[in-house]
């Protein structure tokens, strides 16, 4: 048996324990502020790739992660008795005009050569559908690799498998083992410290979910603004980004500005009900890809931060990588993935 402690309960933190328990180690978490107290504490949740083009080993790595979330989320689900709320329903866009059409049937081929038989990137004619976003084009563009969760339910479900399993977050604990570090905005600022080089920052967004069910359908994706058809009826909208922030867990009139962009994006929503506003910091490593592997002249300890918008998305396959790491010594942290690489 090998013993690990975690430090820190978000998404990466609660996804690697879960990877080391399944492989038979002994796990510790340990987070002073509870499961799912920072960013991964959202509301909006969209597991959706980059485009199909320009290939990089963080595109090749994100979509490993979003064909291994089906069947991650559904042992989970399986083992404490909770959903995530996932569902790989797909996503819609928007195309402007004529050129955008063409850039966006370009990418239909280059899909087929990446994606394999995997997913689908096509062009469709706008459905006669109130679930969907305006088109000036009347046409979408459709991929089948998107999916989308409950930040928060998954969480949950992650805790309640995880006490199946005889592991409880701890506010505070003597580390035992190896120690990984998922600690998010404040780990970014405790390395911060000891580099003279800025390893990352946190970025403040904001989100809204509106009292709609449109429970089954596909997301949307429109004016930067994502639009997620949660499985208990209501809709995520986010989000913003923000670099310079006062308060890190207000919302203000940029969540306004989200709002009715989503509202004139998709008339559907023009009447539904504001039920909830959400403002929280995400952490954002220097590479802009998760920061994962072992921490510069500290034996034993690991990093894995730096999820940002996508560490959901990230989070099956970050767990296995860094699981491969601490546990077998097996390293396949791709380039650009490295804790070097942002020093």
């Amino acid at each position: 048996m090998t013993d690990i402690t975690i430090r820190g309960a978000g998404i990466f933190g609660l996804s690697i324990a879960w990877a080391c328990i399944q492989r038979g180690a002994t796990v510790q978490i340990i987070d002073p502020n509870g499961a799912g107290a920072g960013s991964s504490g959202g509301i909006v949740g969209a597991l959706a790739p980059h485009v199909p083009e320009n290939w990089n080993p963080k595109k090749a790595f994100q979509l490993e992660s979003l064909l291994m979330a089906e069947a991650f989320w559904a042992d989970i689900a399986q083992t404490g008795g909770k959903s995530a709320g996932y569902a790989r329903t797909g996503r819609l866009q928007p195309i402007a005009d004529e050129a955008a059409r063409a850039l966006a049937l370009r990418r239909k081929e280059t899909a087929k050569d990446l994606w394999q038989d995997a997913a689908i990137w096509e062009v469709v004619p706008a459905p006669q559908s109130e679930w969907q976003p305006l088109s000036p084009d009347r046409h979408l563009i459709r991929d089948t690799l998107s999916a989308h969760m409950h930040p928060r339910q998954a969480c949950d479900a992650l805790l309640a498998a995880l006490a199946a399993r005889g592991v409880a977050v701890q506010s505070g604990a003597p580390d035992k083992g190896a120690v990984i570090w998922a600690t998010g905005v404040a780990g970014l600022e405790a390395l911060n410290k000891t580099h003279t080089r800025s390893m990352g920052n946190g970025v403040k967004g904001q989100a809204a979910l509106l009292e709609y069910n449109a429970a089954g359908s596909p997301q949307l994706f429109s004016g930067g603004v994502h639009i997620i058809p949660h499985l208990d009826g209501t809709v995520a909208i986010g989000s913003t980004s923000e670099r310079e922030y006062d308060d890190p867990v207000s919302t203000d009139a940029q969540l306004d500005d989200v709002v009715a962009r989503a509202r004139a994006a998709v008339p559907a929503l023009k009447d539904a009900p504001v039920i909830a506003r959400w403002a929280g910091v995400r952490p954002r490593a220097r590479s802009r890809a998760p920061m994962l592997g072992a921490w510069p002249d500290r034996a034993g300890h690991f990093i894995a931060n730096g999820g940002f918008k996508i560490g959901f998305g990230m989070a099956p396959k970050v767990a296995e990588v860094m699981a491969d790491l601490v546990l077998t010594e097996t390293d396949t942290i791709p380039e650009g993935f490295r804790v070097e690489d942002n020093l």
